[in-house]
């Protein structure tokens, strides 16, 4: 079970206010704590998307029942397939939402959600 909940107070194109910090940069919120989204893993995958996808070179919060990805402000950060059959393997339901609805998704049964939040488009 997550012990700890964060607190996102404005999200807009290219920035996020998480516990009254702003971030302009993709986030990772795992168990209530908020760290930068090291993509650097997974860039070599992004001549085939045409972005830096979610791929499973990155460390992501498995640690949840539930794991919200933002796709950004128009959709557009691309999920592995791969991603989505380990999420189902370790029976984390996995949402892929823009960010603003993941936001307001979050705020459902926050304690037992992590989340990846893609802010910069």
């Amino acid at each position: 079970m997550l012990t700890s909940t964060v607190q996102l107070t404005g999200f807009k194109f290219g920035s996020i206010q998480i516990d009254g910090v702003v971030y302009e940069y993709d986030v990772v919120i795992d168990r209530g704590e908020v760290a930068k989204r090291k993509k650097k893993a997974s860039k070599p995958y992004r001549g085939t998307y045409a972005h830096t996808p979610l791929s499973l070179a990155e460390n992501i919060p498995w640690n949840c029942r539930r794991l919200l990805v933002g796709t950004g402000a128009h959709g557009g950060l691309p999920v592995m397939a791969e991603v989505r059959k380990e999420a189902e393997r370790r029976g984390v339901k996995l949402e892929a939402l823009p960010t603003k609805e993941a936001i307001r998704a979050l705020g459902k049964d926050p304690e037992q959600t992590n989340a990846v939040l893609h802010v910069p488009c």
